[in-house]
């Protein structure tokens, strides 16, 4: 089956399944020249299909590729709507994503403990199933609005903007000032779907180890802010902060970098400063 990808620039973009086996290349460049050679496709080698999964019985078509375009369209005009309400009631959206475990949740309890007296916050809990990250921040002053999105396919692996405009109706915009969305914790579709927020920030735990910049680049692109988390960890750890950083660079050299344990509360004052600053915050 084709993977889909949504480019930065808003094109969509699809990577057929013998994509797999050869370079792919982008605006027209790729060879036509009657004798051009395909490496074989991996997916065709009995020995190593269970390396990426077989996909030859599945085929893929225009219509797909239509009604994919419409889903994001779809998106984004919900997106823009949601952000025209928030700033009609003068609020701020932030949306943090991560991989599972990461330590959003974590980060959240602290922030929202932080920012209690200076400034009114919202969340927008994402889980597949259960209450209990949401739960964990209740108590802080906070309104919490719970999305699960377990009656999706399987689960959604993400939020998008329909599912916070239905999260929003359930917060009293007119009585925040901040609202903090908590992703579902996925590295690959989070990234892809404008939900409406002003912001957006993502936790990168040195647990993950130091390839993933490299590895999920359209996080990583598209995110203003890095949370480095348990840093408090890294003496036990074989984590390369250098080639991390490095690799962060390479993909997002704009990106906002904040060393950070939420455990200990290391550097959570830098994320908070972040968070805070004028243009973030109005």
């Amino acid at each position: 089956m084709g993977r889909f990808h949504r480019h930065d620039d808003g094109t969509i973009h699809e990577h057929d399944h013998d994509e797999l086996g050869h370079v792919h290349h982008h605006d027209g460049d790729h060879p036509h020249d009657g004798d051009h050679d395909h490496e074989p496709l991996l997916s065709q080698d009995p020995d190593r299909v269970e390396l990426i999964g077989d996909h030859r019985g599945y085929a893929t078509g225009v219509e797909r590729i239509t009604v994919l375009e419409r889903i994001y369209d779809e998106n984004d005009r919900c997106a823009a709507a949601n952000r025209a309400l928030l700033d009609a009631n003068g609020v701020v959206a932030v949306n943090l994503m991560s991989s599972p475990g990461a330590g959003k949740t974590t980060l959240l309890a602290r922030t929202l403990a932080a920012l209690a007296p200076t400034r009114r916050c919202g969340v927008i809990e994402g889980d597949i199933e259960t209450s209990l990250d949401a739960d964990r921040l209740r108590g802080y002053g906070a309104q919490v609005s719970l999305l699960n999105t377990g009656a999706g396919f399987g689960g959604e692996c993400h939020l998008d903007a329909p599912m916070v405009a239905q999260a929003l109706t359930r917060l009293d915009l007119t009585t925040l000032d901040l609202v903090l969305i908590e992703n579902v914790g996925n590295l690959v579709c989070p990234a892809e779907f404008d939900v409406g927020a002003h912001r957006r920030a993502m936790i990168a735990s040195v647990t993950e180890g130091e390839d993933k910049p490299v590895k999920y680049p359209v996080m990583f692109r598209n995110v203003e802010a890095v949370v480095v988390n348990k840093i408090d960890l890294l003496p036990y750890l074989a984590f390369d902060m250098d080639l991390f950083l490095a690799n962060l660079t390479a993909i997002n050299p704009a990106a906002a970098v904040i060393m950070a344990s939420a455990t200990t509360g290391e550097g959570v004052e830098d994320w908070l400063n972040w968070l805070t600053r004028p243009s973030v915050v109005l």
